[in-house]
């Protein structure tokens, strides 16, 4: 039997635990999305994502304050966060991941180098974000990469036990 992917394992996770996700995506371009529509069933799990290419889209759907995106730049932690947030807010789920980065062929506006990558995590207990160096290597890899790293981490937070309460029988509520 074949190993499964990351994403099948995220997919697995989300439906024990009864969790919805969503992503926002910027040099990932829908990826993400795209890998998690790939698995049968994924309807229950995933709410939907956002291309959010550009500044414009990351402010005005996501909801990332412009005079943030001035301060520190679309390919930073802070927008990551916000990302994740928004995309979790404009998505009613449970949790969102998000990714902004650079893929290439030249470094961004504000200089940073390809295969800079910040994935965002954004759950009711917490907004988080990490900084990835890829390197230079093709726009694919890089953006492979990018979706790899960003399932682990949401598979890495699905797997933290305080995170999400799984109810038994015993612990739901009787109703007569």
């Amino acid at each position: 039997m074949a190993e499964k992917t990351v994403e099948q394992r995220c997919y697995e996770a989300l439906k024990a635990r009864g969790v919805t996700f969503a992503a926002a995506e910027s040099c990932t371009g829908g990826l993400i999305a795209k890998r998690i529509t790939d698995v049968p069933g994924a309807s229950g799990v995933f709410m939907g994502g956002i291309v959010s290419y550009t500044n414009i889209v990351k402010h005005r759907i996501l909801g990332v304050p412009a005079d943030m995106l001035e301060e520190y730049g679309a390919v930073s932690a802070p927008v990551a966060r916000a990302m994740a947030a928004g995309a979790r807010k404009a998505t009613t789920a449970d949790c969102a991941v998000s990714v902004t980065g650079v893929a290439g062929p030249d470094r961004d506006e504000r200089g940073n180098p390809v295969g800079t990558v910040f994935i965002g995590f954004s759950s009711p207990k917490e907004t988080i974000a990490e900084r990835f160096d890829f390197g230079v290597k093709s726009r694919a890899e890089i953006r492979g990469e990018a979706a790899d790293e960003a399932f682990k981490l949401l598979e890495e937070k699905l797997k933290e036990t305080s995170m999400w309460k799984v109810y038994t029988e015993i612990e739901l509520p009787l109703v007569f």
